[in-house]
């Protein structure tokens, strides 16, 4: 109920931050301008003078006093420190925007509610200082700060006001009861600091839950205008600070004792309060006196006798020694704060940089105790300073040592810095930041030894070291990665060692290589890492197949092609749309083994084709998987060779591996029949995988598929810009007799391959199936009443495929999967995600061979290329290559 309540009221405070301000501001100077709660109006200045009271001032007052004053000060330098470790300026200004506001408001409460008891008050500013505690302003600020819009961060300031509400208003309960007790001590000094403690607590719980969740709701909603839209900071790390918080909120016990503890107290005041008040109505009676009595403090007005500048210098020449020594403090920490705390503020941010290559990746939290290595800029590494950006912090004075970070990649400077954080980094104990490691690289033997040491590890060893490492056989180059702490400082170190020995030092400056999980591609998609390659992905649709839309991506550096994509994609949803269906389904290993004579080979290959030997062979194969079964056996003889052609479902997945495990399997069973049988190769090209072969165009390999639709004549006309007759008349001249006369084997088709390769690349499949995977035939027919209308159609034989595994399992191929619906393996029918991107491969062929079928039978095929698929770069001046050649 409570949290409910909280979150309901940090919503309408976040929402309306413009009334919430005014109210409170409003409130304030209210309250400053109303006499009828003080009992004196006394003014004091540059023209009117104020008789004071004499008081016996003891030495050690004053020295208790300034002790308390420096500790103030000291502690509210620290309180700034450690919000300046978030690293975020927004944390620091509105932190101390909530303690000049709380200051604000405190001291207009105790002016006119205290008045009359104002000689305490200047002892009593020390522990105003001393209750401010910005730990809970900072939590609601950080938890407004992990948004990504305006309308999140009402959101998540409500969720922070629900986490933090119920303890901060029990907290602030507790301490004004028991700093209340005080007020009952009948000491007059200790019950007017224990009264102005109330108040202070009263005030800083005042402005948290109205002027500050306002604010904070204000300031980051002008800053995220001021960049259209966007916001202006990069604090990743606060991306996971609801849940931190949530979880750490207090225990419940804990709030139980609090509770019990603020009824006892309330029990207290009221017994105090209320049943000794009779005893109190006779310290009345003197009260008229005493108001008679201080007539002659009241101030009077005098004519000044010197201008208002020369009467505040002095004031400030003629201050005690108590106020030089808190003053001096308070500067001295100022300057260390502001001047001398950059450089270990550089330790720990990076200002985002276009030398600097990408975005942070998760750091892993280690112990207080571990060390922490240190990277040393470019003085030894010769190769950082000309060509391997990618892999430092911005460039510093040669010998400054820096934590290693992770830097930032932008495309072009931005108008203003923007710092980013490692998500571990406030896992780091700030005496961890100072151990550093040596200038120079330590002896072999000491980093074999740290190397070897669980406790130390590579993280204390600088990169140098683990290239000597490397060079000396103790690491092996492949596996840096692996024995890294992390697997981008190995592919970084690897960059760093090659970078010396290319043409160009700087060569691999332009490509990219941090903020990638690398965890992804060790062991399953490439060894020896230096990066990875950005390919522009386009979208092409909606297309409509099958009663369904598609957005389908397009990774291309081909222009035109998404364009040209995207309008065959319009003109079949204008007609319709599409339809498709799977002819068949396996993929296929073709192994080849060898016999003593041909004659033994013939009887292999008679066996294999028996019932009763298929079953024994397919009974071995199907063993080795859930999901392999075997169809068929293709068995081709040469001499006393065999090939032998294995058919098989593979479920989601591409299935390369899986097929291969169970051809070994049903090899081995049939070396038990025939022993004399000796496997030459696993794949002995009757696959056939990755090279141009008509059994793939005959036989089928992977998802054969055929999509089909038919375009009206008025589509063709408007949209396509060319008639029937002529697509037909082109399509037979070029995709049918032009491929025959070039002996082309499944190049029937105008393109095919453009798209198979493009969306192969943008969802994570080998590229290099692409060649049998475009296997593909293009008719086109007149249909229609009247014979205006176009009926075309796809055959693709051998589409190889799947949607689990190999590159499919890296998060950004996974977003394109996901973009057609089919990532991942099929829960409900295992084998369908890949079977139904099969067919959206077979309908954006279509879309794709309508289009460009009708640029070249209107003849715009040349222009269109002309204006989107040309360099603007000028790569050289006319004439160098003759002048060379000459």
């Amino acid at each position: 109920m409570l949290t409910r309540l909280f979150r309901m009221h940090g919503l309408l405070v976040a929402s309306h931050p413009w009334e919430v301000i005014v109210g409170t501001v409003t409130l304030t100077i209210c309250m400053m301008s109303m006499n009828m709660f003080t009992g004196n109006d006394q003014i004091c200045g540059w023209n009117f003078d104020c008789p004071k009271t004499e008081e016996q001032i003891l030495s050690s007052d004053i020295i208790i006093l300034t002790i308390t004053r420096c500790i103030a000060i000291v502690y509210i330098y620290f309180q700034f420190q450690n919000l300046r470790q978030l690293g975020s300026k927004y944390i620091l200004g509105i932190a101390g925007l909530f303690t000049i506001f709380s200051s604000f408001v405190f001291s207009t409460v105790v002016i006119h509610f205290l008045d009359k008891e104002l000689t305490g008050l200047n002892e009593a500013l020390p522990f105003f200082l001393l209750l401010i505690d910005l730990s809970k302003a900072c939590a609601l600020a950080k938890f407004a700060l992990s948004s990504n819009s305006q309308d999140e961060v009402r959101d998540n300031i409500a969720r922070g006001m629900a986490v933090l509400g119920p303890t901060f208003t029990l907290d602030a309960l507790v301490e004004c009861l028991v700093i209340g007790v005080g007020t009952m001590s009948g000491v007059r000094q200790l019950e007017i600091m224990c009264c102005f403690g109330c108040m202070s607590v009263l005030a800083n719980y005042f402005v948290f839950m109205t002027f500050f969740p306002a604010c904070v709701s204000l300031v980051l909603e002008l800053s995220r205008e001021s960049q259209e839209g966007h916001p202006i900071w990069q604090l990743s790390h606060f991306s996971r600070v609801m849940e931190e918080e949530e979880d750490n909120k207090p225990n419940p016990v804990t709030q139980r004792v609090k509770m019990i503890m603020s009824l006892g107290l309330v029990m207290v005041h009221a017994h105090s309060r209320w049943i000794a008040e009779p005893l109190s109505i006779n310290t009345t009676v003197g009260i008229p006196e005493v108001g008679m009595e201080s007539d002659h403090l009241s101030p009077r007005r005098i004519e000044p006798e010197k201008p208002l500048w020369h009467f505040y210098l002095t004031r400030l020449i003629t201050m005690d020694i108590e106020q030089v020594i808190c003053l001096a403090l308070a500067l001295l920490l100022a300057i260390k704060y502001i001047f001398f705390e950059q450089v270990e503020m550089e330790s720990t941010l990076s200002l985002k940089n276009p030398i600097t290559m990408s975005a942070p990746t998760i750091a892993p939290r280690r112990p207080a105790e571990a060390c922490c290595r240190k990277e040393l800029l470019a003085p030894h590494h010769p190769a950082s300073t000309s060509g391997m950006g990618a892999h430092t912090l911005a460039s510093k004075e040669d010998g400054d040592e820096v934590i290693r970070p992770l830097p930032v990649l932008t495309p072009e400077p931005q108008p203003k810095h923007i710092f980013v954080i490692r998500e571990g980094e406030e896992e780091i104990k700030p005496e961890v930041t100072q151990m550093s490691l040596p200038l120079k690289p330590r002896e072999l033997v000491e980093c074999v030894a740290i190397l070897n040491n669980p406790e130390q590890g590579p993280r204390c060893l600088s990169d140098a070291e683990v290239m000597m490492l490397v060079n000396s056989k103790h690491i092996p180059a492949y596996k840096l990665e692996a024995l890294m702490e992390r697997p981008e400082r190995g592919v970084s170190i690897r960059r760093q060692m090659i970078s010396t020995k290319l043409p160009s030092p700087s060569a691999l400056s332009s490509l990219p290589f941090t903020h990638y999980d690398y965890s992804k591609v060790m062991g399953t998609c490439c060894e020896n890492v230096i990066g990875y390659m950005p390919v522009p992905v386009g979208v092409a649709g909606p297309l409509h197949l099958d009663g369904k839309q598609f957005q389908v991506p397009l990774a291309t550096t081909e222009g035109c092609l998404v364009a040209s994509t995207n309008r065959g994609c319009r003109a079949i949803a204008l007609g319709g749309g599409a339809s498709s269906c799977i002819l068949a389904d396996s993929m296929t290993r073709g192994p080849v083994v060898r016999l003593p004579s041909a004659l033994q080979a013939a009887e292999v290959k008679a066996w294999l084709e028996s019932t009763n030997g298929f079953q024994i062979v397919k009974e071995a194969f199907d063993s080795t998987s859930r999901f392999a079964r075997l169809q068929k056996l293709l068995v081709g003889q040469a001499g006393r060779n065999l090939y032998i052609r294995f058919h098989s479902k593979t479920g989601d997945a591409m299935g390369m591996n899986m097929i291969s495990k169970g051809t070994e399997q049903a090899l081995s069973r049939l070396q038990q029949h025939f022993p004399d049988l000796q496997l030459m190769a696993i794949s002995g090209n009757y696959c056939t995988d990755k090279k141009p072969a008509a059994i793939n165009w005959i036989e089928g390999r992977g998802k054969s598929a055929v999509s089909e639709a038919t375009i009206p004549a008025k589509v063709v006309k408007e949209v396509l810009k060319t008639t029937t007759e002529a697509l037909i008349e082109v399509n037979i001249t070029k995709n049918l007799v032009g491929s025959a006369m070039a002996g082309s084997i499944g190049g029937f088709n105008a393109h095919a391959a453009n798209l198979v390769a493009a969306i192969y690349i943008a969802c994570g499949q080998d590229p290099a199936q692409s060649v049998g995977s475009s296997n593909c035939i293009t008719l086109m027919e007149a249909s229609g009443p009247t014979g205006e209308d176009l009926y075309i159609s796809c055959t693709m034989p051998s589409i190889e495929l799947g949607t689990v595994g190999g590159g499919t399992n890296l998060p950004p191929q996974q977003a394109c999967l996901q973009m057609l619906g089919v990532q991942g393996a099929s829960e409900e029918c295992p084998g369908e995600n890949a079977r139904q991107l099969a067919r959206v491969v077979c309908a954006t062929v279509l879309a794709g061979e309508l289009s460009l079928m009708a640029a070249l039978a209107a003849g715009h095929l040349v222009k269109s290329h002309m204006t989107h698929n040309r360099s603007k770069v000028n790569l050289q001046e006319p004439g160098t290559c003759s002048k060379k050649a000459l």
